[in-house]
């Protein structure tokens, strides 16, 4: 589906009975065009018969950031307050985007709620999100504002030296934002959210949607952000540092990791997936836990890991997958996005993720 036509039925689902003439005006295009795209709905299966019948399949929608990222690599020492020689490479990211970007390789229809700023960057992001299927329709672009961006410079040996990020459009992620588009909202199977939204907005989340939530509290600052919040939420992915910090409980030893684990369900959590890098995964909900290790692969790139991760134990909820079962997916997901120098691993699809969380084997 294109985006126009996401557009149009995004407006005939708000109003049914709105003229083709209407649709027109509000497009800023003629009506033959119109109903051109009607047209093509109708053969879609998106639209049944007259008085535009819509059917609506099930789907996820993703609460967060869109970024680009420009990074640095200089090829010897950088020397301060002169220019050096390297690589400059840009590339798409966010916590929001990348989850939605694996959801939609997993097959997920995925409706990302974000803001635009009205620049180039702006035009690649939404670009690639409509060749991915993710539907970006609900997301505006934003006059006078500046996208996310993401500049870091990393040292001779690739640790980073500076970072700079210029996020201040996320403030326009308002609670009217997300209560001018409530329907949306409710219509979702699951809610999916970074921390990246201010603290109200987010709470207005948890108090006004009837989904299910997933978290990703992304970093420690930003995670702050959610604690009033957790026992409102369904579902968290902190990694050990979060977890210690939401819990209070210092990672020892497995008992440790339970009592963190409980504490958090206490919050009236259901399901908690503390991501222990090489140390695996402890999952844990209200019947038990299990701690599970990491699935081999080969390690490239570990940046967007957590993200897979997060996208994939969402697939594992829609399709009823237990505690452990979702913890395998998850595991599975991350030795996937590992394997690839971009932060998204195009190879990440339904039957390789299945086939690995089972063999725990690579291809």
């Amino acid at each position: 589906m294109t985006q126009r036509e996401r557009q149009l039925l995004n407006w005939i689902e708000e109003n049914p009975l709105i003229s083709q003439q209407e649709l027109a005006e509000k497009a800023g295009i003629t009506r033959s065009s119109v109903a051109v795209h009607i047209s093509n709905l109708m053969k879609k299966g998106c639209i049944a018969g007259k008085g535009y019948i819509v059917r609506t399949e099930p789907y996820a929608a993703v609460v967060g950031g869109v970024n680009m990222d420009i990074g640095g690599w200089p090829s010897e020492s950088p020397v301060a307050h002169d220019s050096n020689p390297g690589r400059v490479r840009m590339s798409l990211g966010g916590v929001g985007r990348n989850i939605a970007h694996n959801m939609a390789l997993l097959g997920m229809d995925v409706r990302l709620l974000t803001v635009f700023g009205d620049d180039l960057n702006a035009q690649k992001i939404a670009a690639s999100c409509a060749e991915l299927g993710i539907d970006v329709s609900h997301a505006p672009f934003l006059s006078g504002e500046h996208t996310s961006t993401y500049l870091f410079i990393t040292d001779e040996r690739g640790d980073m030296a500076l970072a700079v990020s210029d996020m201040d459009i996320y403030q326009h992620l308002t609670p009217q934002f997300l209560a001018q588009r409530q329907k949306l909202l409710d219509g979702a199977q699951v809610v999916v959210a970074d921390t990246n939204p201010p603290a109200q907005t987010l709470q207005y989340l948890a108090e006004h949607c009837a989904a299910p939530i997933f978290c990703d509290p992304v970093s420690t600052a930003k995670a702050e952000k959610i604690r009033p919040i957790l026992g409102k939420l369904h579902t968290l992915k902190p990694n050990r540092i979060e977890a210690e910090l939401f819990s209070g409980v210092k990672f020892t030893d497995e008992a440790s990791l339970r009592l963190a684990a409980k504490t958090l369900l206490e919050t009236g959590l259901r399901r908690v997936f503390i991501s222990l890098g090489s140390d695996g995964v402890f999952a844990a909900d209200h019947e038990g836990s299990v701690h599970l290790p990491v699935i081999p692969g080969t390690m490239v790139n570990t940046t967007g890991c957590g993200d897979a991760f997060m996208a994939a134990i969402t697939w594992a909820y829609l399709q009823g997958t237990n505690l452990e079962g979702t913890a395998r997916l998850g595991l599975a997901a991350s030795s996937i996005a590992m394997e690839s120098g971009e932060t998204i691993n195009p190879a990440m699809r339904e039957e390789e993720l299945l086939r690995r969380a089972k063999t725990g084997e690579t291809a």
